[in-house]
């Protein structure tokens, strides 16, 4: 999830960024390497289901799961070839693309835009527009937090200069309790769940787009155009196996957990398998649309990102949005 997922990396401490990849099965099978940003976490399951019920073994595909570490450039890897596929945000996706890097989404996995501004339960911010002028912390001005945060301000008529917007890193539980802020920008199934395990009633301002929905698109499944072109029934497999780890993440999520504790270093610990299991609880209902649809992209959820990300001064030129999707490579219905 590229910095989809970016709040994982308080957790870095808990475990190494430099660990030997997991192979997903066999030395059989055509090779490839995925990169799941940041540190191991349960809102990566699906990957780990893949592998571990051997979806990527019976695609024909020997898959190596590579976690990047928290100091990584989002795509370095894919650029340099040492990863084939991605997984980061719809909305990274196309400011790579406006860099020049011919990156095609291929399978979007949050069908819901996943962050929000988490104030106290009895704060008195109820809608956008009651932004004006307050004092919000954000991990900084960059992913999907930051995205979030200018799309909830638009939608109250406002930018980033109506309020005292602070950079304040993944503290946000500490920034928020300690009252040096009076919102933060977190995820919802992830930063909103550690506010109230830690006893913190809090709620979450969400974005509405109305009928037209989001303005941004979510984590999803990143590949070089040279490699679609090149190695295109090998991506269709993938997703493919990749969405039944998703489907039966969705299905059996007791099971999912522990499936993922070879990934994921210490859930085994009855505590950090209680909230991955509220983690994973929290995801899945995000990575279906209204009509229970995985991976699909919407043409004019991408059309309305591309026009608000140019407007919001995040793409460094136009991008063609036709051009930054694919529905070709999901399963055939």
């Amino acid at each position: 999830m590229g910095a989809a997922l970016a709040s994982v990396v308080a957790l870095a401490t808990l475990t190494s960024c430099a660990e030997k990849p997991k192979d997903a099965g066999d030395k059989v099978g055509e090779s490839v390497t995925v990169g799941l940003t940041y540190t191991p976490n349960i809102q990566f399951a699906p990957f780990y289901v893949a592998a571990e019920k051997g979806y990527y073994k019976d695609a024909g595909l020997n898959v190596t799961l590579r976690h990047h570490g928290a100091a990584e450039d989002l795509f370095g890897a894919l650029k340099s070839g040492k990863e084939d596929v991605v997984y980061a945000g719809g909305d990274e996706m196309l400011q790579a693309r406006s860099k020049n890097l011919p990156i095609v989404d291929i399978a979007t996995f949050y069908q819901k835009y996943p962050v929000g501004l988490i104030v106290p339960k009895e704060s008195d911010i109820k809608k956008p527009t009651d932004l004006k002028g307050r004092t919000l912390g954000t991990p900084g001005p960059y992913g999907e937090t930051y995205f979030g945060l200018l799309a909830l301000l638009k939608e109250g008529g406002l930018s980033v200069k109506d309020a005292d917007v602070k950079n304040i890193g993944f503290t946000q539980q500490a920034a928020l309790t300690g009252k040096k802020v009076e919102g933060v920008m977190g995820y919802l199934n992830n930063d909103a769940i550690a506010f109230q395990e830690a006893g913190k009633e809090v709620r979450a301002l969400t974005l509405d787009g109305g009928a037209e929905g989001d303005p941004l698109v979510g984590v999803g499944i990143g590949v070089e155009k040279k490699t679609l072109d090149k190695r295109g029934d090998d991506m269709k497999k993938f997703v493919e196996a990749s969405l039944r780890g998703l489907r039966y993440a969705i299905d059996n999520p007791e099971e999912t957990v522990k499936l993922s504790e070879k990934y994921v270093p210490g859930l085994g610990d009855s505590k950090r398998h209680k909230n991955a299991l509220a983690v994973l609880k929290a995801t899945t209902p995000m990575m279906q649309n209204d009509a229970g649809d995985l991976g699909a992209n919407d043409p004019q959820s991408w059309s309305r990102m591309a026009d608000f990300m140019y407007e919001q001064g995040l793409l460094e030129k136009t991008v063609t949005p036709e051009e930054a999707y694919s529905n070709d490579y999901l399963p055939k219905a």
